[in-house]
C-alpha cells in the first residue's frame, strides 16, 4: 500500500515523512495530521467497493487507515470495534419538534466507549513500528478501550489515571489485565506523566492529541455516519468535546469521504463543552471575535490559542485543563462552519436521564453533553426544523453510574404486599 503520503503538523504546517517521526511536530511540537494520496485510494477504493464488504465493523475502510502493508499482514483485534448503530430518535424528536435527530451510540462498542476505535487502530499500528508495551493516561475510558485492545492481543500496557477516575472504569482496567498507576493529581498531571514514562521506559504512548493515529481511529464513525444515512450527509454533528481529538477526527472523516468524492457536501460541527471544562469554546470564541474586529475578507486566518482552564466539570471523560488537540478542534469548527456552545452539568445529567427515558440509550455524562448541546442550540434558534442532526453518544452510562444514580430518583418502598401495589400504582 503506498496510500499515505506523509505527516503534516496541524500547527506549523512542516511537512514529514511519517517513518521519520513518531509522535509531534520536532519543529513546534504541534500535533501531526496523517495526509492521503487520495488519487490513488480513488483507483481502488470506492462507494461500490465499499458497499460490497461485508466486514461490518472500522477495518472495513483500511484504505484509508494509517497502514502501510495489506490488512491480511496484520494480527487485528478479533474484538468487533465500529459499525455502531445510528438510531432514528423518534420519541426525542416528537418530544422536541425536530424530526430528523439521530443518536449514534458508541456505547456499544467492546469497552462500551468511543476510545476504541482509536485505541485499536494504535495496537495495530504498533505492529508495524515493533512495538512492545503500550502506555496513555486516561480519565478511564481511553485507557480502558486500550487495555481492551492489548488484552485481546496479549499486549502489554501501563495505563496513568487521575485519583479520581470512576471506580467502574479503574475496575475494567484492572480486569483487562493493565498495569495501572493512579496519580495524585488531574488528567493533565497524568497525560504529562504519561509522556516521560514512554520517554524512559521505550513505550510507546497512546495518549491522545500526542499519538497522531488516535485520530484515524475516531473518524471511523464520521464514515459509518455517511453510509448509514445512505450517503445523506448529516446538517449538524453535535460532539462532546475535551480534549479535541474526537471532533478533530469527526471532520477528518467527512473531509476524507468529501476528498475521494463520496459525498457531495460536508456537515457543521458543534463543539459542545461543560461550561466547568470550557478551553476549546473560549478559544473558538476568541477567533470569531478576532475575525469581526479585523474587519477583513475571508482570507484572514486569526491565531488559535489555546488557554488552560481549571476544569471541575463532573463529565470526567470531558474534563480538561489543557486540550492537548485544541487547535485541530477549533480548526474543525472553524472549516466547517459550525459552533462552540457551552452547557451546565445540571444540563448534562439531565440529557442523560431525557435520552434513557425517550429512547433507551444509556449514556455516561460526557456522552450525553453532546445531547445537551443539541437542546440548548435549539433553544437559541441556531437550527432549523428541516435540517438533520446527529449527536454522538461517546460512551455507556454503566461507566459513571455515581453520575445517573444523581438524576434516576428512588425506588418506591413498599411492604410486600399487593395492597401495597396498587396504592403506588393508582
Amino acid at each position: 500500500m503506498k496510500n499515505i503520503l506523509g505527516l503534516k503538523c496541524i500547527d506549523c504546517g512542516k511537512e514529514y515523512n511519517d517513518s521519520d517521526v513518531k509522535y509531534v511536530c520536532p519543529a513546534c511540537g504541534g500535533n501531526l495530521d496523517v495526509v492521503y494520496d487520495y488519487s490513488a485510494i480513488k483507483k481502488e477504493f470506492t462507494r461500490d467497493t465499499l458497499t460490497a464488504d461485508k466486514n461490518f465493523s472500522h477495518w472495513r475502510y483500511f484504505q484509508i487507515l494509517p497502514y502501510h502493508l495489506p490488512l491480511t499482514t496484520y494480527h487485528l483485534p478479533s474484538l468487533v470495534v465500529g459499525w455502531t448503530p445510528l438510531y432514528r430518535a423518534e420519541n426525542l424528536s416528537k418530544k422536541y419538534n425536530f424530526p430528523n435527530l439521530y443518536l449514534k451510540d458508541d456505547g456499544r462498542n467492546p469497552s462500551a466507549s468511543f476510545k476504541d476505535r482509536a485505541s485499536s487502530i494504535v495496537v495495530v499500528k504498533g505492529q508495524e513500528l515493533g512495538v512492545k508495551t503500550f502506555t496513555t493516561a486516561s480519565t478511564g475510558n481511553a485507557g480502558c478501550a486500550l487495555a481492551c485492545m492489548c488484552a485481546n492481543l496479549q499486549l502489554p500496557c501501563v495505563i496513568f489515571v487521575p485519583k479520581t477516575a470512576p471506580k467502574a472504569k479503574i475496575a475494567q482496567l484492572l480486569l483487562f489485565g493493565a498495569k495501572v498507576i493512579a496519580v495524585n493529581g488531574t488528567y493533565d498531571d497524568a497525560f504529562d506523566l504519561s509522556l516521560k514514562a514512554s520517554d524512559e521506559f521505550g513505550w510507546y504512548c497512546r495518549s491522545t492529541g500526542y499519538n497522531p493515529y488516535t485520530r484515524e481511529g475516531k473518524k471511523t464513525a464520521a464514515l459509518e455516519i455517511c453510509e448509514q444515512l445512505k450517503w445523506q450527509v448529516p446538517d449538524k454533528v453535535f460532539v462532546s468535546v475535551g480534549d479535541g481529538n474526537i471532533i478533530s477526527g469527526i471532520w477528518k472523516g467527512f473531509k476524507d469521504f468529501y476528498n475521494l468524492g463520496f459525498i457531495d457536501k460536508l456537515p457543521q460541527l458543534i463543539a459542545v463543552q461543560s461550561d466547568k471544562s470550557n478551553a476549546i469554546s473560549k478559544a473558538w470564541k476568541n477567533v470569531v471575535a478576532d475575525f469581526q474586529s479585523a474587519n477583513v475578507g475571508q482570507g484572514f486566518s486569526p491565531a488559535i490559542k489555546i488557554t488552560p482552564v481549571k476544569a471541575t466539570t463532573l463529565a470526567d471523560s470531558i474534563s480538561v485543563d489543557m486540550p492537548r488537540d485544541g487547535v485541530a478542534a477549533v480548526k474543525a469548527v472553524i472549516e466547517s462552519k459550525g459552533f462552540a456552545i457551552e452547557v451546565s452539568d445540571e444540563e448534562i445529567l439531565q440529557s442523560l436521564k431525557i435520552i434513557a427515558e425517550n429512547e433507551g440509550v444509556f449514556a455516561e455524562p460526557a456522552a450525553s453533553t453532546s445531547f445537551a448541546g443539541f437542546k440548548k442550540a435549539l433553544k437559541e434558534n441556531k437550527l432549523k426544523e428541516n435540517e438533520t442532526a446527529v449527536c454522538l453518544i461517546t460512551g455507556n452510562g454503566l461507566k459513571d453510574i455515581e453520575s445517573a444514580m444523581k438524576v434516576a430518583g428512588v425506588p418506591v418502598l413498599i411492604e410486600p404486599k399487593i395492597e401495597e401495589v396498587k396504592r403506588v400504582i393508582k
